[in-house]
Protein backbone atom coordinates (compact mmCIF):
# COMPACT_ATOMS: atom_id res chain seq x y z
CA UNK A 1 0.00 0.00 0.00
CA UNK A 2 1.68 3.49 -0.95
CA UNK A 3 0.59 6.78 0.41
CA UNK A 4 -1.76 9.06 -1.66
CA UNK A 5 -0.20 11.40 -3.64
CA UNK A 6 -0.87 15.04 -3.43
CA UNK A 7 0.11 17.97 -5.32
CA UNK A 8 1.31 21.40 -4.17
CA UNK A 9 2.13 24.26 -7.22
CA UNK A 10 3.79 27.47 -6.61
CA UNK A 11 5.01 29.73 -9.96
CA UNK A 12 8.62 31.84 -8.88
CA UNK A 13 10.60 34.26 -10.91
CA UNK A 14 9.71 36.92 -13.73
CA UNK A 15 8.64 34.45 -16.64
CA UNK A 16 5.75 32.58 -14.35
CA UNK A 17 7.55 29.64 -13.72
CA UNK A 18 5.58 26.52 -12.53
CA UNK A 19 6.74 24.29 -9.86
CA UNK A 20 5.00 21.36 -8.72
CA UNK A 21 5.57 18.70 -5.89
CA UNK A 22 4.32 15.62 -5.63
CA UNK A 23 3.59 14.57 -2.31
CA UNK A 24 3.42 10.92 -0.53
CA UNK A 25 4.29 10.50 2.84
CA UNK A 26 6.78 12.57 4.64
CA UNK A 27 8.55 12.56 0.58
CA UNK A 28 8.48 15.20 -1.91
CA UNK A 29 9.54 15.03 -5.89
CA UNK A 30 10.13 18.65 -6.83
CA UNK A 31 9.31 18.89 -10.58
CA UNK A 32 11.80 21.94 -12.26
CA UNK A 33 13.77 23.60 -9.56
CA UNK A 34 13.28 27.15 -11.34
CA UNK A 35 14.33 29.03 -9.33
CA UNK A 36 14.14 30.87 -5.33
CA UNK A 37 15.22 28.04 -3.11
CA UNK A 38 14.17 28.85 -0.17
CA UNK A 39 10.42 29.28 -1.59
CA UNK A 40 10.71 25.96 -2.93
CA UNK A 41 12.29 24.23 -0.02
CA UNK A 42 9.27 25.90 2.73
CA UNK A 43 6.74 24.71 0.10
CA UNK A 44 8.14 21.03 1.00
CA UNK A 45 8.12 21.71 4.78
CA UNK A 46 4.57 23.41 4.81
CA UNK A 47 3.13 20.36 2.87
CA UNK A 48 4.99 18.21 6.14
CA UNK A 49 7.59 16.42 3.57
CA UNK A 50 11.39 16.61 2.38
CA UNK A 51 11.95 16.72 -1.21
CA UNK A 52 14.13 13.32 -2.06
CA UNK A 53 13.77 13.68 -5.58
CA UNK A 54 13.85 16.56 -8.45
CA UNK A 55 12.70 16.23 -11.70
CA UNK A 56 14.43 18.48 -14.36
CA UNK A 57 11.80 18.82 -17.32
CA UNK A 58 14.37 20.33 -19.57
CA UNK A 59 17.46 22.06 -20.34
CA UNK A 60 16.67 25.95 -20.78
CA UNK A 61 18.01 28.17 -17.48
CA UNK A 62 15.09 29.20 -16.35
CA UNK A 63 13.64 26.03 -15.55
CA UNK A 64 16.96 25.06 -13.27
CA UNK A 65 17.58 28.26 -11.67
CA UNK A 66 17.48 26.85 -7.81
CA UNK A 67 18.61 23.58 -9.15
CA UNK A 68 22.20 23.83 -7.78
CA UNK A 69 20.86 24.88 -3.90
CA UNK A 70 17.96 22.48 -3.66
CA UNK A 71 19.85 19.53 -4.64
CA UNK A 72 22.84 20.80 -2.28
CA UNK A 73 20.38 20.90 0.59
CA UNK A 74 18.49 18.68 0.37
CA UNK A 75 20.58 15.46 -0.92
CA UNK A 76 17.58 14.43 -3.49
CA UNK A 77 17.89 11.75 -6.59
CA UNK A 78 18.09 14.08 -9.44
CA UNK A 79 16.48 13.22 -12.53
CA UNK A 80 16.23 14.65 -16.22
CA UNK A 81 16.14 13.50 -19.59
CA UNK A 82 19.36 11.71 -21.25
CA UNK A 83 19.20 13.92 -23.87
CA UNK A 84 19.14 17.13 -22.03
CA UNK A 85 21.13 16.00 -19.05
CA UNK A 86 24.23 17.18 -20.46
CA UNK A 87 23.44 20.71 -20.96
CA UNK A 88 22.00 21.00 -16.46
CA UNK A 89 23.89 22.77 -14.17
CA UNK A 90 24.06 19.79 -11.90
CA UNK A 91 25.07 16.11 -12.30
CA UNK A 92 21.91 13.98 -13.34
CA UNK A 93 21.59 11.01 -10.86
CA UNK A 94 19.29 8.90 -13.38
CA UNK A 95 19.05 9.82 -16.86
CA UNK A 96 15.64 8.94 -18.14
CA UNK A 97 14.36 7.57 -21.80
CA UNK A 98 11.28 7.19 -23.55
CA UNK A 99 9.43 4.50 -21.82
CA UNK A 100 10.91 5.04 -18.64
CA UNK A 101 9.34 5.03 -15.14
CA UNK A 102 10.66 7.00 -12.22
CA UNK A 103 10.24 5.42 -9.11
CA UNK A 104 9.24 7.69 -6.21
CA UNK A 105 8.10 6.84 -2.63
CA UNK A 106 6.49 3.01 -4.08
CA UNK A 107 5.14 4.87 -7.00
CA UNK A 108 6.35 4.46 -10.51
CA UNK A 109 5.49 7.34 -12.55
CA UNK A 110 5.77 6.52 -16.27
CA UNK A 111 7.69 8.84 -18.56
CA UNK A 112 7.96 10.16 -21.99
CA UNK A 113 10.60 12.12 -23.63
CA UNK A 114 9.19 14.92 -25.91
CA UNK A 115 11.79 16.10 -28.44
CA UNK A 116 11.33 19.52 -30.46
CA UNK A 117 11.27 22.25 -27.73
CA UNK A 118 14.93 20.88 -26.84
CA UNK A 119 16.67 17.95 -27.78
CA UNK A 120 14.33 15.85 -25.22
CA UNK A 121 12.47 17.06 -22.60
CA UNK A 122 10.38 15.06 -19.91
CA UNK A 123 6.89 14.50 -19.72
CA UNK A 124 5.79 12.61 -16.39
CA UNK A 125 2.94 10.67 -15.08
CA UNK A 126 1.33 10.62 -11.71
CA UNK A 127 -2.65 9.51 -11.05
CA UNK A 128 -3.79 11.50 -7.81
CA UNK A 129 -7.39 10.77 -6.61
CA UNK A 130 -7.91 8.33 -9.46
CA UNK A 131 -7.31 11.31 -12.31
CA UNK A 132 -4.49 11.58 -14.76
CA UNK A 133 -2.07 14.48 -13.96
CA UNK A 134 0.59 15.27 -16.92
CA UNK A 135 3.80 17.65 -16.41
CA UNK A 136 4.87 18.56 -19.73
CA UNK A 137 7.81 20.95 -19.25
CA UNK A 138 7.37 23.67 -22.63
CA UNK A 139 6.56 20.86 -24.91
CA UNK A 140 2.64 21.48 -24.44
CA UNK A 141 0.48 24.62 -23.26
CA UNK A 142 -3.55 25.18 -23.39
CA UNK A 143 -3.74 26.35 -27.15
CA UNK A 144 -0.44 24.97 -28.49
CA UNK A 145 3.17 23.57 -28.64
CA UNK A 146 5.90 24.74 -27.15
CA UNK A 147 8.23 26.85 -28.83
CA UNK A 148 10.52 25.54 -31.58
CA UNK A 149 13.40 27.00 -33.90
CA UNK A 150 12.59 25.05 -37.36
CA UNK A 151 10.48 22.78 -39.21
CA UNK A 152 12.10 19.39 -38.24
CA UNK A 153 12.05 20.49 -34.46
CA UNK A 154 8.07 20.98 -34.74
CA UNK A 155 7.19 18.22 -36.72
CA UNK A 156 9.41 16.37 -33.93
CA UNK A 157 7.55 17.61 -31.37
CA UNK A 158 4.06 17.78 -33.14
CA UNK A 159 4.96 13.68 -34.05
CA UNK A 160 5.91 13.04 -29.64
CA UNK A 161 3.19 15.31 -28.45
CA UNK A 162 0.71 13.24 -30.69
CA UNK A 163 1.73 9.63 -30.73
CA UNK A 164 3.44 9.57 -26.67
CA UNK A 165 0.72 11.75 -25.20
CA UNK A 166 -2.62 12.59 -27.25
CA UNK A 167 -2.74 8.87 -28.47
CA UNK A 168 -2.14 7.55 -25.11
CA UNK A 169 -4.26 9.14 -22.68
CA UNK A 170 -7.94 10.31 -22.65
CA UNK A 171 -9.75 13.58 -22.06
CA UNK A 172 -9.97 14.27 -19.07
CA UNK A 173 -6.40 13.92 -18.72
CA UNK A 174 -5.12 16.82 -16.88
CA UNK A 175 -1.86 18.88 -18.22
CA UNK A 176 0.40 20.81 -16.31
CA UNK A 177 2.29 23.60 -18.40
CA UNK A 178 5.87 24.92 -17.48
CA UNK A 179 4.46 28.24 -17.17
CA UNK A 180 0.70 29.55 -16.95
CA UNK A 181 -2.66 27.91 -16.20
CA UNK A 182 -3.29 24.18 -16.97
CA UNK A 183 -5.75 22.78 -19.26
CA UNK A 184 -6.79 19.40 -19.97
CA UNK A 185 -6.04 16.90 -23.18
CA UNK A 186 -9.35 17.17 -24.12
CA UNK A 187 -9.88 20.89 -23.98
CA UNK A 188 -6.60 20.52 -26.80
CA UNK A 189 -7.33 17.50 -28.89
CA UNK A 190 -9.79 19.37 -31.57
CA UNK A 191 -7.19 21.75 -32.29
CA UNK A 192 -4.48 19.22 -33.38
CA UNK A 193 -4.73 20.15 -37.07
CA UNK A 194 -4.61 23.63 -36.62
CA UNK A 195 -1.88 23.44 -34.77
CA UNK A 196 -0.11 21.19 -37.77
CA UNK A 197 -1.63 23.90 -40.35
CA UNK A 198 0.11 27.06 -38.51
CA UNK A 199 3.38 25.29 -37.16
CA UNK A 200 3.09 26.24 -33.74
Amino acid sequence: MTDNLTLHQISVSEMDNNCYLLVSGDEALLIDAADDAPVLLNLAQEAGARITAVLTTHRHPDHHRALVEVLDKTGATHYSSFLDSPALPAEVDVELNNGDTLPFAGHDFPVAILRGHTPGGVALTAEIDGETHLFVGDSLFPGGLGKTTSESDFVRLFKDVTERIFDKYDDATHVHPGHGEGTTLGAERPHLDDWWERRW
